[in-house]
């Protein structure tokens, strides 16, 4: 009886040549996108509630269906390498790697820039030395590891870079002025999911209020 081919789940299956360490490395950055949804982003959620951070999660989602979109149509081939890496069966063009991380990096970027919720002009560092580098670095792993062809990730890394500046237009320019309304919805109320864009300097905000609610009786934990 023959055995059905098998596929593995491509999330975090990445392959590189045996014994290449720089491909090894490679492939943990090649992973970076996972860790910042699963990781950035659901923590984010969890312990902040901040409206920002959602829509900035939104605005990913949506990028990364457009990239579906457009792959299915345009159905570009990826590098002859995919044999090996057992891709071969979905397309290539644009690298939604790319996409997803220079899309993160426009985004992060005009958030400090604009000093909007706990970020400020004063960790543009972060931006120019951790976030950018790193979405290079993703765009040469998934070239390196032969999962794309450069044609692909500099397809990928402008769209993501037009998409990211598009959205925090919408979201800031648009979307922001609905964001009290959502605070005072049932959905935003039983969240707890709050906006602090308007505040200038969350961190001695919040530090401040915690201090204060510290003498306050109606705020002490039960004993």
């Amino acid at each position: 009886m023959a055995h059905p081919s098998l596929k593995a789940v491509t999330l975090t299956h990445v392959r590189y040549r045996k014994g290449d360490q720089l491909g090894h490395f490679l492939a943990w950055v090649s992973l970076i996108p996972v860790f910042i949804s699963f990781g950035g982003f659901i923590c984010h959620f969890m312990f902040r509630r901040e409206l920002q951070g959602m829509f900035f999660a939104l605005g990913i989602i949506i990028s990364q269906v457009i990239n579906e979109f457009i792959k299915t149509s345009v159905q570009q081939d990826r590098p002859a390498t995919c044999e090996l890496l057992e891709m071969c069966d979905s397309h290539g063009w644009p690298s939604s790697h790319s996409q997803y991380m220079f899309f993160f990096a426009v985004y992060f970027t005009l958030l400090t820039y604009f000093r909007i919720g706990v970020l400020s002009r004063k960790q543009m560092w972060i931006a120019g030395l951790v976030v950018w580098p790193t979405a290079f670095l993703t765009m040469y792993s998934r070239v390196y590891l032969g999962y794309h062809t450069v044609a692909q990730v500099i397809a990928g890394a402008a769209l993501g870079i037009v998409l990211g500046g598009v959205w925090f237009w919408v979201v800031n320019s648009i979307l922001r002025s609905y964001f009290p309304a959502i605070e005072e919805s049932g959905f935003g109320r039983w969240l707890y999911v709050k906006d602090t864009s308007h505040i200038p300097n969350v961190l001695k905000f919040e530090y401040e209020n915690a201090r204060a609610a510290r003498k306050h009786v109606a705020y002490k934990r039960a004993e």
